[in-house]
């Protein structure tokens, strides 16, 4: 009040009549200005819609791939691998268990991967306290007009299960339905989560108390299981470096749209027959270790692979495929993703547990024993 006051003498002594409309003039096309940058905005994204990503464009894809990575990258130092196979889940639909010490930055990473791609994000801390309706919602009864859904937390674009083994097993359990089939029922009524809907769970391997193992009916929805380790002098440098400043503003490259073109794009890479039965044997080569020469490791494998790990090799090498570049997919690329896609499905027996023999170790002879196929690639590219 007595800053406008000062200047209106200063201008002029005499028109004391324009001294207010002087200051009325700026601030009025000040707000006019700011009024249209705000909407300015609002209409920018909705013209790009149109021209965006279409379904099929393998180019543009690859440049929003890496668009996504470079954005990913100013926040996460190192971790290439995990973060190669949190892009292929992406693109493939599936979800992703990701298992490593603490302070590997996994629940950084699906934060920041939230953030650069469109869509809704909620994260859930599991605790031993926690109920199945904390997570899928519960019916709630209002006075006067019954009965209501309360919809949870599950019901997001990208959800983030952070450190899921410390929940008992009916909470984990409460993730079967929606993980596999999209959808929650509560009440008798079917409730759809919005598409796409992408679970992204972390775990501690290296605490025993008070945490509960996931079921193998659990285990067996998630598409890979990543194991993070610890980074490189120089990585580790780099990210001391960083905590020193400020962290970078991240942008959204993606909205759903595009993310939806982009699956799209991958479900359509080739995959040759040998590709798919090359997946299938090594799907095999778990549960019948002795019929491919692997018969001293039949006592170490109770249960191998379901065939859900076949279909989730050979979704995953198509989006593998994609990311590096390619419109169709090759055996290497299956063969890159067995660990990861096939590690968290086979049920070792004691014997493997008494002697050290871990699900790696077992994987490791199945891929030295089941034969790489060539392709023709001449032949794929006509």
């Amino acid at each position: 009040m007595t800053e406008p006051d000062g200047p209106a003498p200063a201008a002029g002594n005499q028109p004391q009549a324009p001294a207010p409309a002087a200051p009325t003039q700026p601030e009025a096309p000040t707000f006019a200005a700011s009024s249209q940058t705000e909407t300015q905005p609002l209409a920018h994204p909705s013209q790009p819609e149109p021209p965006t990503l279409a379904a099929g464009d393998f180019t543009g894809v690859r440049g929003k791939l890496e668009t996504t990575l470079f954005e990913i990258k100013r926040v996460i130092v190192g971790q290439e691998r995990m973060l190669e196979r949190v892009l292929v889940a992406l693109l493939s639909g599936g979800h992703v268990l990701i298992e490593g010490v603490p302070g590997l930055a996994k629940t950084l990473t699906v934060k920041t991967l939230a953030e650069v791609l469109g869509g809704t994000f909620r994260r859930i801390q599991f605790t031993p306290d926690l109920v199945p309706s904390d997570l899928v919602g519960t019916r709630v009864y209002r006075a006067g007009d019954g009965f209501d859904t309360e919809l949870g937390p599950v019901f997001c674009n990208f959800l983030l299960a952070d450190e899921i083994n410390r929940a008992p097993a009916k909470v984990q359990s409460a993730l079967l339905e929606v993980m596999q089939e999209h959808q929650v029922t509560i009440g008798g009524e079917t409730h759809r989560v919005p598409e796409p809907f992408l679970v992204l769970a972390t775990q501690n391997p290296i605490e025993s108390e008070g945490t509960y193992p996931l079921p193998e009916a659990q285990v067996d929805r998630f598409m890979m299981k990543v194991l993070v380790d610890y980074p490189g002098f120089t990585d580790e440098l780099t990210v001391v470096q960083r905590s020193l400043g400020d962290k970078p503003p991240l942008h959204p490259v993606v909205n759903i749209e595009e993310l939806a073109a982009m699956q799209q794009t991958a479900a359509g890479v080739y995959v040759d027959p040998h590709v798919a039965t090359y997946a299938v044997s090594l799907t095999l080569a778990t549960r019948l270790p002795d019929e491919h020469g692997l018969a001293d490791l039949t006592q170490y494998v109770a249960y191998g692979a379901s065939p859900r790990g076949s279909i989730s090799l050979v979704h995953a090498a198509r989006a593998l495929a994609l990311i590096r570049g390619r419109s169709y997919a090759l055996p290497q690329d299956v063969r890159d993703l067995a660990k990861d896609v096939l590690r968290h499905r086979l049920v070792l027996s004691y014997e493997a547990l008494a002697e050290g023999v871990s699900a790696d170790t077992v994987l490791d002879a199945v891929l030295a024993a089941v034969p790489l196929p060539q392709i023709d690639l001449g032949q794929e590219a006509a």
